[in-house]
């Protein structure tokens, strides 16, 4: 084999290997769940989707989504986007960002975590619910992309150390102090996202099948929520978190001027709660796909030059 045919052999590989790649990113793309104003949620319509940063400082933003949806789908709409692992693909959710925050920058930092194996128990984001009526927190037993929240319920996202049973390292936060208390919508129209839901490459991770099948939906609540209770200074959970879990309400501080494109939603001692305004669509990386790619080419490389040599170890024979 000549080195130009060579050449040119490994260049159609590395364009047909190119396209595989596009054409699984196109198929991950996140589905398009229509953002809202906060005061669209309310007691019986919409989720809440609350995230944590006290970690780095930050408040916990909360937002509105519409139902049905997924978890993985709140996650990635209305300036929200997330980052898997190498490893479990994007339905492990790595990292988290919201546009409004830091310029969109997606926690933990790649400093801090590359997002190429599973992040271990000591330090990750867990996920957790509470159904219409509910002020204690449920441990996700179903993955992101699988989770399907009920109207007026509360999704959170919090990172630290949670066990796989989740009953250490629980939320500092309640469910009534991020859900929505209002009977009717309120404020401006929500805008619209024309985005449609791409399906799933085969053989996607969509994360872990659950323990015990879902209780059925509960008749929605008909009555006003109670008014929104202080934060206590240690977390309200059974059992106390462990040292490496998110920090404490003490030791939280103030948003950076880049949360102030949200009104605060509660005054506390403890983290601060803010509305995160519907924003253009932040960067996303799903995760999954670079370490495929660059072991293909490798892979594509070494098998392409070791039939190279081989031919020419016989011609010199």
């Amino acid at each position: 084999m000549s080195v130009r045919r060579f050449a040119r052999a490994l260049g159609r590989a590395a364009a047909a290997l190119g396209l595989t790649v596009a054409a699984l990113a196109a198929t991950a793309a996140p589905a398009g769940a229509a953002p809202q104003p906060m005061g669209q949620c309310t007691t019986s319509s919409g989720v809440v989707l609350a995230v944590d940063f006290s970690r780095w400082s930050g408040p916990v933003y909360r937002s509105c989504g519409t139902t049905p949806t997924t978890g993985y789908e709140l996650l990635n709409q209305g300036g929200w986007a997330t980052t898997g692992t190498g490893h479990d693909g994007p339905a492990f959710i790595c990292r988290i960002g919201y546009s409004g925050y830091q310029g969109g920058k997606q926690y933990p930092t790649p400093q801090q975590d590359d997002c190429v194996l599973t992040p271990p128990a000591s330090a990750y984001w867990s996920y957790w619910h509470a159904d219409p009526g509910q002020n204690t927190w449920t441990y996700s037993q179903l993955g992101a992309m699988l989770y399907k929240p009920r109207p007026g319920s509360v999704d959170l996202w919090t990172f630290g150390a949670t066990n796989i049973e989740g009953t250490q390292g629980r939320p500092t936060v309640t469910p009534d102090q991020l859900r929505a208390h209002n009977a009717r919508p309120k404020g401006g129209p929500a805008p619209k996202d024309t985005r449609t839901a791409a399906p799933l490459p085969p053989g996607t991770d969509t994360g872990p099948a659950p323990e015990n099948p879902p209780a059925p939906d509960p008749a929605p609540p008909t009555t006003r929520a109670p008014a929104v209770p202080p934060v206590s200074k240690s977390p309200t959970a059974s059992k106390a978190p462990s040292p490496s879990a998110s920090p404490s309400a003490s030791k939280s501080a103030s948003p950076t001027p880049s949360t102030t494109t949200g009104a605060p939603a509660a005054a506390a001692s403890g983290p601060e709660v803010v509305d995160a305004v519907p924003a253009a669509p932040a960067a996303h990386d799903a995760g999954s796909y670079v370490p495929a790619v660059v072991t293909g080419v490798l892979g594509l490389l070494i098998g392409a030059a070791a039939v190279f040599a081989a031919k020419r170890r016989r011609r010199t024979e």
